[in-house]
């Protein structure tokens, strides 16, 4: 339940920014009922989605932290779920680059609530390779996005001007289901500890024991230890930020290189990659799905494969080995794109061995954001860095990237390989030094919580 009530929301993502890339070509088409370039949709509007997912993560990270987890998890989706609705009501680009903007502020409001909640429900001895392939689901989302497209587009199916609108409606229909599922979603018990409802927690997770030792026939353990809780209805901002760059420096710098590394090579490339194939190969604009959704394959499978070696090789070396191969293949994919040696088809395979260790290295990101500080501050910790790096690498690069592949020059699209396979590189190298073992530890252990009382 808990998986699949706030898992899907990436695969929502994943369908978000992998239909509006593959319907960029077909929204700049005279008769779409849009007035709007292809470098608009996949820049400017994957930019302002970028933007507003940043904004809605610091805002509702804010108030994950201060309300619980469940309230705002619902709260996101319905955000989301009100921005799609009217993206596909779009009349003028004003109106499309609006509602792009707060369909990415429903999101990032997501991304803190869901995470920061996955990690305290999950138990330690699984909690990485459950993350992984949470995170990894972005990209179920980017194959029905990409095959949906193809569909969507198809003329001879649906007319210009109703297909893309159709595409946006399908997603508010999943969104509604996630909803009905979500609403049986507990709170964190956590959560509920350290902020004044000590008898709900314990009423959750004693009625969770009672269930498994029914299933099991047997009596589970005591706990190892324990810790003295000093509760509190919320923590300041400027506690949050103290703890996490004073008391934190080196996980601080941590979190953030890795998500700038990933943030730039992924919303650089997913939202450019189907300008690529028209530009240069002359895949018709209905076809690009095809080809996306081969890439989105491997992406996904990255995390499914290498998730559980997140727990047992653990994470250092995973994550900064995910984070360098991934950059020394892009560098590869970069020669052998400007030496003229790729096809559409080969392009496409090089792209999916890339993003099978890229995509396993950023839904590590936000695993490793999500544990390595105090409770308190973590689904604040989670919008922080998300939305530093995302910014720093989402917002500039679908701008840096739509105008690189727009002027058709190969070696304006090398570089923007390259600086993508540059910082993912120094991501990992980072990651080499700073990384914390936290595999198959308590979320206490790796970072004692704020309220704990001191003996």
């Amino acid at each position: 339940m808990i998986v699949v009530g706030l898992g899907t929301v990436w695969i929502l993502d994943g369908l978000e920014v992998t239909t509006v890339g593959n319907i960029a070509s077909r929204l700049s088409e005279e008769g779409s009922g849009l007035a709007i370039s292809s470098a608009q949709v996949t820049g400017i509007a994957a930019a302002l989605y970028v933007a507003g997912a940043c904004a809605g993560a610091l805002f509702f990270g804010r108030l994950t932290d201060k309300y619980g987890r469940k309230k705002l998890f619902m709260v996101t989706l319905a955000v989301y779920l009100g921005a799609t609705a009217l993206t596909a009501l779009s009349f003028d680009a004003w109106w499309f680059f609006l509602f792009r903007f707060l369909t990415g502020f429903g999101i990032g409001g997501e991304y803190a609530a869901i995470n920061s909640a996955i990690d305290e429900l999950i138990p330690s001895k699984y909690r990485g390779r459950v993350d992984l392939i949470i995170n990894g689901s972005y990209w179920l989302g980017a194959i029905g996005g990409s095959l949906l497209s193809v569909v969507m587009l198809n003329t001879d199916i649906f007319p210009k001007d109703l297909g893309w609108r159709l595409t946006f409606a399908l997603g508010v229909v999943l969104g509604l289901v996630i909803l009905l599922v979500r609403r049986h979603v507990p709170e964190s018990p956590r959560w509920q500890l350290i902020h004044g409802h000590g008898e709900k927690a314990e009423e959750l997770v004693s009625s969770v024991e009672r269930e498994i030792e029914a299933e099991k026939g047997e009596r589970l353990p005591p706990p190892d230890r324990e810790i003295t809780i000093h509760q509190r209805k919320s923590i300041g901002f400027g506690l949050i930020a103290k703890t996490v760059f004073r008391d934190y420096p080196k996980r601080a710098v941590l979190g953030l290189s890795l998500f700038v590394g990933q943030a730039f090579l992924y919303n650089a490339i997913t939202f450019g990659f189907g300008a690529i194939l028209t530009k240069f190969y002359d895949v018709p604009s209905g076809s690009t799905g095809y080809y996306f959704a081969v890439i989105a394959a491997g992406n996904f499978l990255g995390p499914l494969f290498l998730g559980k070696l997140f727990d047992t090789v653990g994470r250092r070396i995973m994550i900064s080995s995910t984070y360098i191969v991934s950059g020394v293949l892009l560098f590869g994919t970069a020669w052998l794109f400007d030496r003229g040696s790729l096809s559409a088809a080969t392009l496409t395979a090089c792209w999916c061995v890339v993003l099978f260790f890229a995509s396993a290295g950023a839904s590590s990101a936000y695993l490793t954001v999500s544990e390595i500080f105090p409770m308190e501050t973590r689904a604040m910790a989670i919008a922080f860095f998300y939305a530093i790096g995302t910014a720093a690498g989402g917002i500039s690069g679908p701008l840096i990237f739509a105008k690189l592949t727009e002027s058709g020059v190969v070696g304006d699209t090398v570089l923007a390989f390259q600086i993508g396979a540059g910082l993912m590189c120094a991501a990992g190298l980072v990651a080499a030094v700073f990384a914390v073992k936290a595999e198959r530890r308590s979320l206490e252990d790796i970072a004692e919580p704020l309220s704990t009382v001191k003996r």
